[in-house]
């Protein structure tokens, strides 16, 4: 079966351009300053404008207000807000209620107890991500490169869709689908040729494999 794909932490055209030739469902802007990733508004916009129909566009914040996340889903258009910080089952539905988007809740996991949550956000989230904690002194929820024990998502039944991400890259991408059970993932450094550049070349390799699989 085919996976299907988001690419996330995307910045500059030559990758955006690469995520949708070679068939990416979504495409994910960082909207976090102490990211590599992160994208200005003025760039997010010029970016947005060459993301065909039919592809979602999803902007990743953390704990960002009601002011910061009207003006960057205006910015991208953005199909959905990805929440990667502390927001809760009330913040999730409140900005699915007032600005009309998709909300997808990041769950941070290292051990099966981190897995509690699921069942109160997946009463309100349109998507589910799982992704690995990240270590102690890490200065952002996500993207640190770090993969968690997929096994422990094996056999899970959110009534949400669900995607699989943390570590992931071509070499790795099969075995975590088998162990996951994963139907979607999310790839941002295992891209990258550095933190917050990616390459096309390495997207279209991750790219064939999730149609290998």
């Amino acid at each position: 079966m085919a996976v299907g794909v988001k690419i996330c932490g995307l910045r500059e055209r030559p990758a955006l351009d690469a995520a949708v030739r070679h068939g990416a469902r979504m495409v994910g802007f960082v909207f976090f300053d102490r990211s590599p990733r992160n994208v200005s508004l003025g760039d997010v916009a010029a970016l947005a404008r060459h993301v065909p129909e039919g592809i979602e566009k999803v902007g990743v914040t953390v704990d960002a207000g009601d002011d910061r996340l009207g003006a960057v889903i205006a910015a991208a258009e953005l199909d959905t807000i990805q929440f990667h910080g502390s927001e809760d089952v009330r913040r999730l539905a409140h900005v699915r209620t007032r600005f009309g988007v998709r909300v997808m809740k990041v769950i941070r996991v290292a051990t099966s107890g981190d897995l509690e949550s699921l069942p109160a956000f997946d009463t309100v989230a349109d998507m589910i991500m799982f992704d690995a904690m990240p270590p102690r002194d890490a200065t952002r929820p996500g993207g640190n490169a770090i993969a968690f024990d997929w096994t422990l998502l094996a056999g899970i039944r959110p009534q949400s869709p669900w995607i699989l991400s943390g570590g992931l890259d071509a070499g790795n991408l099969c075995r975590a689908v088998e162990a996951s059970g994963a139907a979607m993932v999310d790839v941002s450094s295992g891209v990258e040729t550095s933190p917050g550049h990616k390459s096309a070349s390495r997207i279209a390799e991750f790219m064939e494999q999730a149609r290998v699989i």
